[in-house]
């Protein structure tokens, strides 16, 4: 059964930063596209980033361009997502998952950007 398992969110004030972690197991993980999603309160849930599976390129929706990256440790099973300059809309669950997101998500992570 294959795990995903997110961490490293919080709560930070805007313009404040954090590095989002997923641990995946019982995975081919180094063979395939990885994604960051976000849910946020009373909106769908939403692709935020994806890196192919040699960390040879990347994609960001463009109201994280600049801000985040996404980043992937072949040897480790293990995806980033680095965020800066956080702002109110940023302000979600955030989940790992393949593109598109078949396999059965894990419990997310919060962030919370808040004065």
């Amino acid at each position: 059964q294959v795990q995903l398992v997110e961490s490293g969110g919080g709560s930070v004030l805007p313009g404040g930063s954090l590095r989002l972690s997923c641990a995946v197991s019982e995975f081919a993980f180094d063979r395939y596209f990885m994604s960051w999603y976000r849910h946020a309160p009373g909106k769908d849930r939403d692709l935020v980033a994806t890196i192919t599976s040699d960390s040879s390129e990347t994609w960001y929706r463009d109201s994280v361009k600049g801000r985040f990256t996404i980043a992937r440790d072949n040897a480790k099973s293990t995806l980033f997502l680095e965020l800066n300059s956080l702002n109110f809309d940023d302000t979600a669950v955030y989940y790992c998952n393949i593109p598109p997101p078949t396999l059965s998500w894990g419990q997310g992570t919060q962030v919370t950007v808040s004065s």
